[in-house]
């Protein structure tokens, strides 16, 4: 395969890798307008034009972006194209047969032809792709902070040549949950699904990401909520409370004078975003009141409404 370079997609589109499909398609029709060499006069306007239509396209499937995200680590734009180990000697990831137009050698030898995927079309043509499959992956709130790799098991299908499905068989594998992961997340794990049949490549493990119920914090985005009772006292008086966050505890101070359901928030102790960096622990007060109390509390809480003489809804009669 002759030497060629190699082409940052997401770079040509002004975009960043996490980009949606929303993000590129704007991008696209962006850069489309300003260098359709119909109504262009930017220096070489065709060019760039050509250069966005073939980023879009190479992004804008699903199937076709997870392959280029898979080759994408091997190479930096404008430099000559290694790829992978064997990734030349295997004819590329399709070689030649598809129509791609008027995109570009290093375009046509990633999508063109039969198939996706490291092998080429000498690997696949005779073959027929494995089934991808899909399962749910419960994790621990603490589980999204640590570097720790989680056992998988799963169950993949097995087929014999003539692609009857003949038995299952259990599959094991240890995941690192990425940072930032949130809850609903699909994680793609590219040959970990069904075998190909024929020789043909493997299917795709994809990971439906399903954060554990926990029982001291509920979760908005990349924050966290948890709930502190306080005695009235407290709230009317104020004091120190030690709160729990995920890698520890914290110790808050409540001010005099806090209301019942007031959040007060702590920076740094929610849970990581895709940047690395953690949200808020927000801490909603809750005033509880004591369920037994005798007739010298009785006197005393007594005491204290003829001496506050406070009307909590002095604003209704207004």
């Amino acid at each position: 395969m002759p030497p060629m370079d190699f082409k940052d997609y997401y770079k040509i589109l002004g975009v960043e890798p996490t980009a949606d499909d929303k993000a590129i398609k704007a991008a696209y029709r962006k850069l489309a307008r300003k260098y359709h060499p119909d109504v262009s006069k930017e220096k070489d306007a065709e060019a760039k034009f050509k250069d966005a239509s073939e980023a879009y396209e190479a992004l804008k499937s699903a199937d076709k972006r997870a392959e280029y995200d898979d080759l994408r680590k091997y190479g930096q734009h404008g430099q000559p194209f290694q790829g992978p180990p064997g990734w030349q000697s295997r004819g590329g990831y399709g070689g030649g047969g598809q129509d791609t137009g008027d995109f570009s050698d290093f375009f046509s030898s990633i999508f063109g032809s039969r198939g996706n995927g490291f092998g080429g079309a000498q690997g696949r043509s005779a073959g027929r792709r494995g089934q991808d499959v899909e399962m749910e992956l419960p994790v621990f709130l603490e589980e999204t902070l640590s570097n720790e790799s989680k056992q998988v098991n799963f169950q993949v299908p097995q087929y014999n040549a003539a692609g009857q499905h003949v038995s299952n068989t259990t599959k094991s594998l240890n995941v690192k949950i990425p940072a930032g992961v949130a809850d609903g997340e699909r994680i793609r794990l590219k040959g970990q699904g069904a075998p190909g049949i024929g020789g043909g490549a493997a299917g795709d493990l994809y990971l439906i990401i399903k954060f554990a119920p926990h029982p001291k914090f509920d979760v908005e985005g990349e924050d966290l909520i948890i709930t502190l009772p306080l005695a009235p006292w407290e709230l009317a008086l104020g004091t120190e409370v030690a709160v729990p966050t995920l890698t520890g505890k914290i110790n808050l101070k409540v001010p005099a004078g806090s209301q019942n359901g007031q959040r007060m928030r702590a920076k740094g102790h929610g849970l990581l975003n895709k940047a690395g960096q953690r949200g808020y622990l927000f801490v909603q007060l809750k005033a509880v009141m004591p369920k037994n109390t005798d007739e010298e509390v009785k006197a005393l809480w007594q005491e204290l409404a003829q001496k506050a003489a406070f009307d909590p809804r002095e604003s209704w009669s207004n």
